[in-house]
């Protein structure tokens, strides 16, 4: 009896184990996919710094994605949830890391802001200009000698004691130097500045000397008025239709919403233009969660069916969740502010 006991004893310790074993791999144990899910909706006013500052009616709209690939147990809670999407790291990523994914949602963050300051200044007659700072390295090609010392998200300065003042300014010194040649250049990577020292190459697609980036223009615009945007942890571009938007009404000391809760998404371009983005059906979700009464979203084609614009399926989508907010179709910020003029 007392063998059968302990037998019994062991059997159960031994259940036990593989009880804790199974949802120990369940909750830790990595998939190779990312849950991206409906966020929040934000007063952008916040991230404003202005005097004129306005109330908080108009709404960012954020899509939620895991810090980290997904355990097996919130790759399998996530089916019981409609608007969880499972994004392969690959697809999420493009071969980056997590750190150089993030660099890169910054930087097109920082371009809304620009984009949307400039062309808020512009559209309503402020003084404004565009400062250069050097360029942004988006990319470094792997037969680049500055393969493991760039990082994306640096910014490029000058080369060889030669501080450059535009793109084109340092394309040119640089073609002009000898594949091979001995090359240094200064970086400000966040707030600090450092060297590297590499071999020019000939850059991948036009074979004429260079580095070996992708790169693309660092910019600052200066606006009178004084006006700037701080998002803080919010990265991508999605934000910059609703940027401008607040911009606008800052600069022109207009009143666009009249107290009604106004929210969208859509990146802008430097002449108005509204473009597509990511996770539409998601920032719909947060949007009619918050309120909203309106959500602008982009019909740009240029790059999918118009059965699968940002406006096509957030029609759908409203229409799943049974909202009573509006979706209105914007291809140009001056759709936006026809719509608000016209019904506000």
């Amino acid at each position: 009896m007392n063998t059968q006991n302990k037998k019994h004893q062991l059997r159960n310790w031994l259940l036990a184990l593989l009880a804790i074993l199974i949802v120990g791999i369940l909750v830790f144990w990595p998939t190779d996919y990312f849950i991206e899910s409906p966020g929040e909706a934000v007063p952008v006013s916040q991230f404003i710094k202005s005097k004129n500052k306005k109330p908080d009616n108009f709404y960012l709209v954020t899509v939620s994605v895991t810090s980290r690939p997904a355990s097996i147990l919130q790759y399998l809670w996530s089916y019981t949830k409609p608007y969880d999407e499972r994004v392969p790291s690959k697809e999420l990523l493009g071969g980056q890391t997590n750190a150089q994914y993030n660099e890169l949602q910054d930087w097109y963050m920082e371009t809304s802001q620009q984009n949307a300051i400039y062309y808020a200044a512009k559209k309503t007659g402020k003084k404004h200009s565009l400062q250069y700072l050097g360029v942004y390295v988006m990319e470094v090609q792997k037969n680049s000698s500055f393969k493991h010392k760039l990082q994306i998200g640096d910014t490029v300065l000058g080369a060889n004691g030669h501080r450059f003042h535009s793109t084109e300014e340092m394309m040119s010194y640089l073609r002009k130097q000898k594949i091979g040649s001995k090359i240094t250049i200064s970086v400000l990577r966040g707030k600090q500045k450092k060297k590297f020292t590499g071999k020019v190459v000939k850059v991948k697609g036009t074979n004429k000397p260079g580095i070996g980036i992708q790169l693309v223009e660092h910019v600052e615009v200066k606006t009178k008025p004084k006006l700037t945007i701080n998002a803080g942890e919010i990265g991508g571009p999605s934000a910059g239709l609703m940027f401008t938007l607040e911009s606008y009404e800052v600069f022109s000391k207009q009143n666009l919403s009249h107290g009604h809760k106004i929210a969208g998404t859509g990146t802008i371009s430097p002449t108005g233009k509204v473009g597509i983005i990511g996770g539409v059906d998601k920032k719909v979700v947060a949007a009619s969660r918050e309120g909203a009464e309106v959500f602008f979203a982009p019909t740009d084609s240029s790059s999918v069916k118009k059965s699968e614009t940002n406006y096509a399926v957030a029609k759908r989508t409203a229409k799943k969740i049974h909202t009573k907010m509006k979706i209105v179709p914007v291809d140009t910020f001056d759709d936006a502010i026809n719509y608000l003029k016209a019904h506000y």
